[in-house]
């Protein structure tokens, strides 16, 4: 069975960090691409971070690159987002989605999901 689960969400204070965890079972890691998604209340949830296959990471917008920082650990099925300097808005349910490639459209036709993990940003 398929499963993505996500975890290290939590309450943060504005300047703090955390670290998401999206650890996969099913499958193997290795094979495949992994997108960081958030969806914000009231938003539609989008594509902010991928690591592909071969390790090249991406951000939308690049700008996210210098607070945010995705890599994998395919020996453990899991890849991590380092959250640094979080933001109020960067409240929102993370989740992530394995899928064939990294873009702007990766996980809109994957069907392997994680639930989610909230993150709020609140002093």
């Amino acid at each position: 069975q398929v499963q993505l689960v996500e975890s290290g969400g939590g309450l943060v204070q504005p300047g703090g960090s955390l670290r998401l965890s999206c650890v996969v079972s099913g499958f193997s890691l290795k094979y495949y691409a992994i997108g960081w998604f958030r969806q914000a209340p009231g938003k539609e949830r989008e594509v902010f971070s991928c690591i592909s296959v071969s390790n090249e990471t991406t951000y939308y917008p690049a700008s996210m690159k210098g607070r945010f920082t995705i890599s994998r650990d395919n020996a453990k099925n899991t890849v991590f987002l380092d959250m640094n300097n979080v933001k109020p808005e960067d409240t929102a349910v993370y989740y992530c989605a394995a899928d064939s490639f990294c873009g702007e459209s990766t996980g809109r036709f994957s069907d392997y999901w994680g639930r989610g993990t909230q993150v709020t940003v609140s002093s």
